[in-house]
């Protein structure tokens, strides 16, 4: 490495020797010339050879980001910071335990869909205002980055389509990174994580799915909650609700103090119809809720845009 540095510092001083070309006389500016050219060119094959040396040398990659060689002791003032788990993983780590305690299996969803499983699937009508750009991001080949973990209901269905065939329920959860065409502030994320749930037998109900609403939330903040549900609208569940529950005494509620926690409902019978399942001989229900809420509701955060800003001081409290 250092005989090819001196090469270059060598190949360099030789453009000040050009620049004496004018104070030649003339009639020895030629032989000047070729002498110049043929020291170069010396240099320039000394350089190549000592290049193809270095390729072949076993050379020990550098790590510029080391504070020190491979071969020397970490100096005292640096410390290792080891990496933790980023804290949504852990929470729907936490969220997925839960259901899968009450005997729900787990599908991941997906980062890129289709419109027919975005939107046809799902019940949505043709001209419905969510199938538009400014509400739903899509990339340059037609593909939608999910707006919802809804998206997955079509394939989980069909996948488990066989365990109603056998007598069985289809039990099913979704965790999985969603995207919106959201402004983005304090409460509002583009980016940002659901957890939804599918289920599907010959005789569930509402009541059913309350129950396991109800009880999912008690095992996740550990204590007894009160619930209430209002109307609400989603083109793939009828009757539709919003999921509230008592804010949790952990959180500093108090008696009457409700949070809307998710989106719930009977799935629509042409959800149903559309992976091949009966509507008049089973009946199904699904819910889908943010995890990023769940995380900044337990910890007491202000700001969602935390979670995917990458500030190590917010990531290292925890």
């Amino acid at each position: 490495m250092e005989e090819l540095e001196k090469l270059k510092l060598e190949l360099k001083s030789l453009n000040s020797e050009y620049a004496k070309i004018k104070e030649v006389p003339a009639e020895k500016r030629g032989e000047f010339g070729r002498e110049l050219n043929a020291k170069k060119n010396a240099i320039l094959e000394r350089i190549k050879k000592a290049e193809e040396a270095l390729l072949d040398a076993d050379v020990v990659p550098l790590d510029i980001t080391a504070p020190c060689s491979s071969n020397e002791p970490l100096p005292e003032v640096y410390s290792v910071f080891e990496g933790s788990e980023h804290p949504l993983m852990t929470e729907l780590d936490r969220v997925t335990e839960i259901y899968q305690l009450m005997g729900f299996d787990v599908v991941e969803s997906r980062q890129l869909d289709d419109e027919f499983h975005m939107f046809d699937s799902l019940n949505f009508a043709k001209e419905h205002p969510a199938r538009d750009g400014y509400d739903t991001f899509r990339t340059e080949e037609g593909l939608i980055p999910p707006a919802h973990t809804s998206t997955m209901q079509h394939r989980v269905l069909k996948a488990y389509k066989h365990n109603l065939d056998e007598g069985k329920d289809i039990a099913v959860v979704v965790p999985g990174r969603v995207y919106r065409n959201e402004d983005v502030d304090a409460t509002h994320e583009h980016t940002f994580y659901q957890c939804e749930g599918v289920f599907v037998s010959k005789d569930c109900t509402l009541g059913n799915m309350l129950g396991i609403l109800r009880e999912f939330f008690e095992k996740y903040y550990e204590q007894k909650l009160n619930i209430r549900t209002q109307p609400g609208y989603f083109p793939f569940t009828e009757p539709s609700l919003e999921f509230m529950i008592e804010k949790p005494k952990s959180l500093g509620g108090k008696k009457g103090d409700f949070l809307e926690m998710l989106g719930c409902g009977m799935i629509h019978p042409n959800v149903l119809k559309m992976a091949g399942i009966d509507p008049t001989k089973y009946h199904g229900f699904a819910w889908g809720g943010g995890i990023d809420r769940l995380v900044m509701l337990r910890y007491g955060l202000k700001d969602v845009r935390h979670f995917e800003s990458g500030n190590l001081n917010f990531l290292k409290e925890f």
